[in-house]
């Protein structure tokens, strides 16, 4: 989906995603102490306003005007006098991450499913933008999902699972962290269903 669908799926809908934080997102970084971060690919903002409320100074990033439009005015509300530590612009994920190279201490790439080279391209634009000792946090459907999981998208070339992330992160200066495959319950008209996310903690070497 290019900027334009995306503006139309936002603008369609209060809300296209809950307000709530991603359950791993959460998990990850609700125990780091707090800096300086950038979500790419933010959306409506849930993830990147959690931070803010834990005490994050965030750059969220989308090339959605709506999505950032709605992300800002969502800050506001929520955030109040915290909402300037939340910075929401309009930019592209494959790109140089607004802000420069090295001046963050964590990048969040959270359900931002491209195709293999693109999303190496938007890799490498996180891992560049942290610092030493930095993370980067990937979140995203699975491919494993299709066949063995609920809901996503049903396009195998914008999904990845944990090798296909490593693989696309060779030659860059991480290391490993953490790496797998986890489950994510859903609630559905049908009762609970179970998505398939990958998730990878990369740290940025010296």
């Amino acid at each position: 989906m290019d900027a334009s669908a995306w503006d139309e799926r936002y603008a369609a809908r209060d809300l296209v995603w809950s307000v709530e934080p991603n359950r791993f997102v959460a998990e990850i970084i609700g125990p780091l102490a707090p800096g300086h971060a950038i979500d790419v690919a933010a959306g409506e903002g849930r993830n990147a306003i959690w931070m803010v409320e834990q005490g994050w100074t965030v750059v969220a990033a989308d090339y959605s005007p709506v999505a950032v439009e709605r992300m800002g005015s969502t800050a506001a509300d929520r955030l109040g006098d915290d909402s300037g530590h939340l910075t929401a612009l309009v930019a592209d994920a494959t790109q140089e991450a607004p802000g420069g190279r090295g001046a963050y201490d964590l990048a969040l790439l959270c359900y931002l499913q491209l195709p293999a080279e693109e999303w190496r391209q938007a890799l490498r634009a996180a891992v560049e933008a942290v610092r030493p000792g930095g993370r980067v946090v990937v979140i995203g459907h699975a491919g494993r999902n299709l066949a063995e999981g609920w809901g996503g998208p049903s396009d195998r070339a914008v999904l990845y699972d944990p090798e296909e992330v490593l693989e696309r992160a060779e030659g860059l200066p991480v290391t490993v962290e953490q790496s797998g495959i986890r489950e994510r319950p859903v609630d559905t008209d049908e009762g609970e269903r179970v998505a398939l996310d990958t998730v990878v903690v990369l740290r940025r070497e010296g």
